[in-house]
């Protein structure tokens, strides 16, 4: 495992589309094992490839209910409201209002 550079505000690539994953190898799992321990290290909930420069449709997530890691998500059924004011390891030093579905479906594949 390796720590990632995590990509601020200014990095365009935060800002382009990802392209879905096609390989299931090695280096997807790398990728899975370098995004939990960026995320934990820099004291994150969650963590997606492109944060850390690699356009790819992947996601780790550990919000306290144990480790997700979601390869090609995609959101089955939102509902619901929450509101709350959340911060972003791409963002650092800001936070903001943010309104989002209180519970969502999400299908996906790990490794």
């Amino acid at each position: 495992m390796a720590l990632r550079t995590i990509r601020t505000d200014d990095d365009p690539v935060l800002y382009k589309v990802c392209r879905p994953v096609e390989q299931f190898d090695g280096r997807l799992a790398a990728l899975i094992d370098d995004l939990f321990e960026t995320m934990h290290t820099a004291d994150g909930a969650g963590l997606a490839a492109p944060q850390v420069g690699v356009l790819r449709r992947v996601v780790v997530i550990d919000a306290g209910e144990g480790p997700v890691e979601l390869v090609n998500p995609r959101i089955l059924v939102k509902a619901g409201l929450q509101r709350g004011y959340e911060g972003c390891l791409s963002f650092p030093g800001k936070s903001g209002y943010v309104e989002r579905a209180d519970h969502v479906r999400v299908e996906g594949l790990d490794r």
